[in-house]
Protein backbone atom coordinates (compact mmCIF):
# COMPACT_ATOMS: atom_id res chain seq x y z
CA UNK A 1 0.00 0.00 0.00
CA UNK A 2 0.78 3.44 -1.08
CA UNK A 3 2.45 5.68 2.18
CA UNK A 4 3.50 9.53 0.53
CA UNK A 5 0.19 11.69 -0.51
CA UNK A 6 1.27 11.34 -4.17
CA UNK A 7 1.66 7.80 -4.62
CA UNK A 8 -1.98 7.52 -2.79
CA UNK A 9 -3.51 9.71 -5.47
CA UNK A 10 -1.58 8.19 -8.22
CA UNK A 11 -3.41 4.63 -6.82
CA UNK A 12 -6.60 6.28 -7.08
CA UNK A 13 -5.79 8.23 -10.54
CA UNK A 14 -4.59 4.45 -11.66
CA UNK A 15 -7.87 2.95 -10.42
CA UNK A 16 -10.42 5.44 -12.01
CA UNK A 17 -8.20 5.27 -16.01
CA UNK A 18 -8.50 1.21 -15.60
CA UNK A 19 -11.88 1.93 -15.12
CA UNK A 20 -12.86 4.47 -17.98
CA UNK A 21 -10.60 1.98 -20.22
CA UNK A 22 -12.48 -1.19 -19.29
CA UNK A 23 -15.47 0.99 -19.79
CA UNK A 24 -14.39 1.77 -23.36
CA UNK A 25 -13.11 -1.52 -24.46
CA UNK A 26 -16.47 -3.17 -23.00
CA UNK A 27 -18.33 -0.13 -25.06
CA UNK A 28 -16.49 -1.36 -28.43
CA UNK A 29 -17.22 -4.84 -27.92
CA UNK A 30 -20.76 -4.27 -27.66
CA UNK A 31 -21.41 -2.22 -30.53
CA UNK A 32 -19.21 -4.73 -32.89
CA UNK A 33 -21.56 -6.98 -31.07
CA UNK A 34 -24.60 -5.16 -32.43
CA UNK A 35 -23.16 -4.49 -35.97
CA UNK A 36 -22.69 -8.17 -36.68
CA UNK A 37 -26.21 -8.85 -35.57
CA UNK A 38 -27.37 -5.89 -38.16
CA UNK A 39 -25.39 -7.77 -40.52
CA UNK A 40 -26.86 -11.12 -40.00
CA UNK A 41 -30.20 -9.11 -40.31
CA UNK A 42 -29.43 -7.76 -43.43
CA UNK A 43 -30.77 -4.31 -42.28
CA UNK A 44 -27.88 -2.24 -44.28
CA UNK A 45 -29.06 1.39 -42.64
CA UNK A 46 -28.51 0.34 -38.95
CA UNK A 47 -25.25 -1.39 -39.96
CA UNK A 48 -24.24 1.64 -41.83
CA UNK A 49 -25.10 3.81 -38.52
CA UNK A 50 -23.31 1.25 -35.70
CA UNK A 51 -20.10 1.11 -38.30
CA UNK A 52 -19.56 4.35 -38.20
CA UNK A 53 -20.36 4.88 -34.17
CA UNK A 54 -18.24 2.07 -33.49
CA UNK A 55 -15.30 3.46 -35.78
CA UNK A 56 -16.06 6.43 -34.10
CA UNK A 57 -15.46 5.11 -30.54
CA UNK A 58 -12.37 2.99 -31.59
CA UNK A 59 -10.45 5.49 -32.83
CA UNK A 60 -11.17 7.46 -29.75
CA UNK A 61 -9.82 4.22 -27.26
CA UNK A 62 -6.89 4.84 -29.98
CA UNK A 63 -6.28 8.41 -29.42
CA UNK A 64 -7.14 7.71 -25.69
CA UNK A 65 -4.05 4.93 -25.57
CA UNK A 66 -6.58 2.54 -24.52
CA UNK A 67 -6.05 -0.13 -27.63
CA UNK A 68 -2.48 -0.32 -29.70
CA UNK A 69 -3.51 1.38 -33.40
CA UNK A 70 -2.86 -1.26 -35.18
CA UNK A 71 -5.30 -3.27 -33.17
CA UNK A 72 -7.95 0.04 -34.12
CA UNK A 73 -6.99 -0.10 -38.00
CA UNK A 74 -7.61 -4.44 -37.99
CA UNK A 75 -10.99 -3.85 -35.88
CA UNK A 76 -12.26 -0.99 -38.50
CA UNK A 77 -11.18 -2.82 -41.27
CA UNK A 78 -13.18 -6.04 -40.52
CA UNK A 79 -16.27 -4.26 -39.75
CA UNK A 80 -15.94 -2.37 -43.17
CA UNK A 81 -14.78 -5.55 -45.14
CA UNK A 82 -18.38 -7.30 -43.61
CA UNK A 83 -20.74 -4.65 -44.65
CA UNK A 84 -19.02 -4.33 -48.21
CA UNK A 85 -19.89 -8.14 -48.44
Amino acid sequence: MANLKSAKKRALQNVKRKMVNQSRKSEIKTLTKKFYEAVEAKDTTAAQDLLRLAESKIARAKGKGVIEKNTAARKISRLAKQLAK
